[in-house]
C-alpha cells in the first residue's frame, strides 16, 4: 500500500487564511474527481472559512476530537485535519493529532493540514521573546520537514491588521486587545519573517536532496555561501573576518570556516589557535567544520562542492611558490566556485616555517654515535681478524650496522656511520690498501651504491620514526582534549571543570586564570599569582592562564595552550549565563505586565462595558423602563460590578503574593466550617456539588478566609468544565499529619504533561477561551494554598477528569 502525502499550510499567525487555503484545494481536488472527506476543520466563526467547507463530505467529530477510527473506515482518498500541532483530549486514542495523520498516512490517505510558524518547536523560545506569549502547543520540526509538500500563506502585516479590525479574525469584543498585542506590526513582521526563513531552509534541503539524487556536483547559486579556509596559524583571524564582510554583501549569506586535518593522524594546526578561531567564526554568525584529507586543496573543494558553496577564500602564505601552487590547484579544481586570494601582514613578512621536531629524544641520539663510535672499529677488527672475505660482504655486513644505527640514533648517527663505513671499506678493504684510493671501477661503483643505500635507508628509517612520534603525539592530545570534553560536558561549571583537568593532567600544583591581574578562577593552591607561576600562557585577550609546579615543555605548550583557549571559551559562556539569569526576573515581569495589560484591557473592560451600559440605560430619560426592566438592568450591573470586583482582587492577591506582602492568619479550622461557605458564595451552581467530608476528619492549620477562596476558584473551575448530569464533588480525607480536601470533576481533564502549565498566571489550557477570566485562579490558588503551608496538586480522576488535591497541616489530636 503506497503511503498518503502529507501537504502543509504554513502560516505567520492566526488569520492569514490557512484552514481557507486547506478547504480552498479539498473543493479543487473534489472538483476533479477526488475523494475528499473532511475530518477536522476549525473554522473559529469565521463565517468566509464556514462557507468554504460547502457541501464537502464531513466525518462527524468525536466529542470534540477527530474520530480516527470512523476516518480509517471511511478511506478516502484525501482528508482535512486542520491544526496538526493540536494536542488530543484525555482519552483518545493518540495524544496528538499528529499521530493521528500519521496514522491516516500510513493507510494511504493523503492529508491537507495547518500549522503556525510559532507552532514549531525549534522557534518557539525566538515566539516568546517576540509576542510575550509561550506557545503551549507545539509541533516538531522534523515532522513538518518531512511533509512532501509546504506551502506558505503569506499575507502582508498591514492586510492580517484590517481584516482582524474588519471583524474576520475575532470576535467584536476581543478586537482592540489583539490589535494591541498579538497583532502589532512589529510582531507581524517578524512573525512573517521566521515564516519565510523556515521555509527557505526547507526549499534548501529539497535543493540538496534533488542534486544528491540527480549526481549533480556543479554549484547552483541558489544562496550565496562563502567557505573560509584556515589552517591555524595566526593569520586566520584576517581571512575569517574577510570572509565575513564578502558574506555579508548579500542578505542571506552563510560563513562556513574550514580547516583541512591530515588524514595520517599526524599532528597539525595549533588546537588553541583553531579553538580561538572557531569561536570568532560563530561569533560572526558562521559554522565551523573540520575535514580530513592528504591533499588540502582537492579535500577543501569537495567540502565546498558538498555544501554548494558559491565562493571559497583562502590565504596566501609566505611560503612562496609551494604557497601560489596551493592556490592556484584550488583554483583550478574549484570550477565555477570563485576563488579570493586574500593577503595578510604575515605574508607580507614573510611566514616562518615550524621547525620540524627531532624524531627521537637526545639520548636515543647519543646512544646512536656511541654505537658509531663503537660498532664501526669492532665490524672492522672482525673483517680483518676473517680474511680472504670479498667486498661485497663487508659492504652488507656495514649496511646492517646503518641500519641498526638508524633504528637507535636516528638521521644523525646514521649517516656518519654511512661515510665512516665507505672510509672504512675503501682504506681496509678496497685495493690499494691503507689508502683512500680504488684501483678498480667495479669496486667504486660497490663503494658509491653502498653511501647512496645507507643515506636512503637511514633517511626512510628516520622519517618513519619521526612520523610515528607525532602520530603518537597526535593521538595522546585528540585523547586529552576529548577527555577533556568529556570532563567539562559533565560538570555543572564547565571552567572549574575544565582548570580541575588541566592540573590533573599535567600534575601540576595549582592553576589559575586571570583578567587585568584579577583571578576569576583558580583550581589547586590557593594565592597563585603571575610572580609566583612557573609558567604563564595567553588565553584571550587579557586573560592569561598562571600555572605552578613545573616549567612546561615544549611539546606541552600546544595542548596547554588549547586548554587556555577553551577556559576563555567557557568563561564567556559562564558570564552569558549569569547575564541571562541576571535577566530572567526582568523579563518574567515583562512577561507578567504584558499579560496583566491584556487582561486589563480585555477581561475588565468587558463587566465594566455592561454595569456602564446599565447604568446609562437607568439614568436616561429617554425609554421609559418597568420595574421588571429596572430590576434586571440592576442585576446585570450588579453582576458585571461583582465580577470587576473579582477579577480587581485576584489581580491585587497575586501582586501581593509576588510582592511577598499577603497577610495570612493561620488558625486551626475545620473543613466542615469553611466548604459550605464556599459553596454558599457560588450561588445555586454550588448547591449541585456533592460533599463528602466526614465528620471525624481532623482540623487542619489555614486562613478560613484564604482557603475559602482557593475552593470557589477550584470549585467554579470544576463546575464550569463538567459534563452535564455529572456534577463536581468535594471529599476530605486525613494521612498522617496531613488532610488532603479533593476537589473531583469529569470533565476533560488535562494532559500529564501540561498540568503545571495551567497553575502559570495568565494562562488558560490551550489558551483558546478568552471569555472567563484572566487565567489567575489556579496560579492565585496554588500561591495561596502554599502560603498557608500546604500544596496544590493536579490528579487524573479514574475515568476521566481532573482531581485537585489541597493538602494542608492537620491538627494534632
Amino acid at each position: 500500500m503506497a503511503r498518503g502525502e502529507l501537504r502543509i499550510y504554513l502560516g505567520a499567525a492566526p488569520g492569514v487564511g490557512k484552514t481557507y487555503a486547506a478547504l480552498e484545494e479539498a473543493r479543487r481536488r473534489a472538483g476533479r474527481g477526488t475523494d475528499v472527506v473532511i475530518g477536522v476543520a476549525e473554522t473559529h466563526g469565521r463565517a468566509h472559512t464556514a462557507a468554504m467547507i460547502g457541501d464537502l463530505e464531513t466525518v462527524p467529530l468525536r466529542g470534540s476530537e477527530l474520530d480516527l477510527d470512523a476516518l480509517l473506515r471511511r478511506r478516502p482518498e484525501v482528508a482535512v485535519v486542520d491544526e496538526l500541532a493540536h494536542t488530543n483530549a484525555p482519552g483518545s486514542r493518540n495524544a496528538y493529532r499528529r499521530q493521528d495523520v500519521e496514522e491516516l498516512l500510513d493507510a494511504g490517505i493523503s492529508v491537507l493540514t495547518t500549522v503556525n510558524v510559532q507552532e514549531l518547536a525549534s522557534l518557539g523560545d525566538v515566539v516568546a521573546r517576540i509576542t510575550g506569549v509561550e506557545q503551549r502547543e507545539t509541533v516538531p520540526d522534523a515532522v513538518v520537514r518531512a511533509a512532501e509538500q509546504v506551502e506558505l500563506v503569506d499575507m502582508t502585516p498591514e492586510a492580517l491588521r484590517r481584516r482582524v479590525a474588519h471583524g474576520n479574525v475575532y470576535g467584536p469584543g476581543e478586537v482592540d486587545a489583539a490589535l494591541a498585542n498579538r497583532f502589532r506590526t512589529g510582531n507581524l513582521t517578524a512573525l512573517r519573517e521566521l515564516a519565510l526563513l523556515w521555509l527557505a531552509g526547507k526549499v534548501d534541503e529539497q535543493l540538496g536532496r534533488y542534486r544528491a539524487d540527480h549526481g549533480i556536483d556543479a554549484t547552483w547559486e541558489a544562496r550565496e555561501r562563502v567557505v573560509v579556509a584556515i589552517g591555524g596559524g595566526p593569520e586566520g583571524e584576517t581571512l575569517i573576518r574577510r570572509a565575513a564582510r564578502i558574506a555579508a554583501r548579500s542578505r542571506g549569506a552563510e560563513l562556513l570556516a574550514v580547516h583541512v586535518t591530515r588524514s595520517d593522524g599526524l599532528a597539525g594546526a595549533d588546537p588553541a589557535e583553531l579553538a580561538r578561531q572557531r569561536v570568532l567564526t560563530e561569533s560572526l554568525g558562521g559554522t565551523y567544520h573540520q575535514v580530513a584529507g592528504l591533499d588540502v586543496p582537492r579535500a577543501l573543494v569537495e567540502f565546498a562542492r558538498g555544501v554548494n558553496a558559491t565562493q571559497i577564500v583562502l590565504g596566501v602564505s609566505g611560503r612562496g611558490r609551494r604557497s601560489a601552487r596551493a592556490g592556484a590547484t584550488t583554483a583550478m579544481l574549484a570550477g565555477s566556485i570563485d576563488v579570493h586570494l586574500v593577503g595578510h601582514e604575515r605574508a607580507a613578512r614573510g611566514g616562518r616555517r615550524r621547525p620540524m621536531p627531532a624524531a627521537l629524544s637526545r639520548r636515543r641520539r647519543i646512544a646512536g654515535f656511541a654505537t658509531v663510535l663503537a660498532g664501526l672499529p669492532l665490524l672492522t677488527a672482525l673483517l680483518l681478524a676473517l680474511p680472504g672475505q670479498p667486498l661485497i660482504t663487508g659492504i652488507l655486513l656495514f649496511l646492517v650496522v646503518v641500519v641498526g644505527v638508524a633504528l637507535i640514533g636516528g638521521l644523525g648517527p646514521a649517516l656518519l656511520a654511512a661515510v665512516g663505513g665507505s672510509l672504512l671499506l675503501n682504506w681496509y678493504f678496497t685495493p690499494p690498501y691503507g689508502r683512500f684510493l680504488v684501483a678498480q671501477e667495479q669496486n667504486l661503483l660497490a663503494l658509491a651504491i653502498f653511501v647512496i643505500v645507507a643515506v636512503a635507508v637511514s633517511w626512510v628509517v628516520d622519517t618513519a620514526a619521526r612520523r610515528t612520534r607525532q602520530a603518537a603525539r597526535a593521538s595522546a592530545e585528540a585523547q586529552t582534549l576529548a577527555t577533556v570534553a568529556g570532563s567539562v560536558l559533565r560538570g555543572e561549571r564547565p571552567l572549574m571543570a575544565l582548570l580541575d583537568r588541566l592540573r590533573e593532567t599535567f600534575a601540576l600544583e595549582s592553576v589559575a586564570l586571570t583578567e587585568d591581574g584579577t583571578t576569576v578562577a583558580e583550581v589547586g593552591r590557593p594565592g597563585l599569582r603571575a610572580d609566583r607561576a612557573d609558567d604563564v600562557v595567553k588565553a584571550d585577550g587579557d586573560l592569561l592562564m598562571l600555572l605552578r609546579g613545573r616549567v612546561l615543555e615544549a611539546a606541552d605548550r600546544r595542548i596547554v595552550e588549547a586548554f587556555a583557549a577553551q577556559a576563555a571559551v567557557a568563561l564567556r559562556q559562564e558570564r552569558l549565563a549569569a547575564e541571562a539569569a541576571s535577566v530572567r526576573p526582568l523579563a518574567e515581569a515583562n512577561r507578567l505586565r504584558t499579560a496583566l495589560l491584556a487582561a486589563v484591557s480585555h477581561d475588565l473592560r468587558t463587566p465594566l462595558a455592561s454595569a456602564t451600559a446599565a447604568v446609562a440605560s437607568l439614568r436616561s430619560s429617554e425609554v421609559a423602563f418597568g420595574e421588571e426592566d429596572r430590576a434586571e438592568l440592576l442585576a446585570t450591573a450588579g453582576e458585571s460590578l461583582d465580577r470587576l470586583g473579582g477579577l480587581v482582587a485576584n489581580l491585587l492577591d497575586m501582586s501581593r503574593l509576588q510582592a511577598g506582602a499577603l497577610g495570612v492568619a493561620v488558625i486551626e479550622v475545620g473543613a466542615e466550617e469553611v466548604v459550605p461557605r464556599a459553596l454558599d458564595d457560588l450561588g445555586p451552581e454550588g448547591r449541585t456539588v456533592a460533599v463528602r467530608v466526614p465528620d471525624d476528619l481532623p482540623l487542619l492549620r489555614a486562613d478560613p478566609g484564604l482557603l475559602e477562596r482557593v475552593l470557589v476558584n477550584l470549585v467554579g473551575n470544576a463546575l464550569r468544565y463538567s459534563p452535564p448530569g455529572r456534577p463536581p464533588m468535594i471529599t476530605g480525607s486525613a494521612h498522617g499529619d496531613v488532610v488532603e480536601l479533593r476537589v473531583v470533576d469529569h470533565g476533560p481533564g488535562i494532559p500529564a504533561a501540561k498540568r503545571d502549565d495551567v497553575f502559570l498566571p495568565f494562562q488558560r489550557l490551550g489558551d483558546r477561551d478568552n471569555h472567563t477570566g484572566v487565567g489567575l485562579g489556579l496560579a492565585l490558588s496554588r500561591g495561596l494554598t502554599e502560603a498557608m503551608g500546604g500544596s496544590l496538586i493536579p490528579d487524573e480522576t479514574p475515568g476521566g477528569g481532573l482531581t485537585m488535591i489541597i493538602s494542608l497541616p492537620a491538627v494534632s489530636p
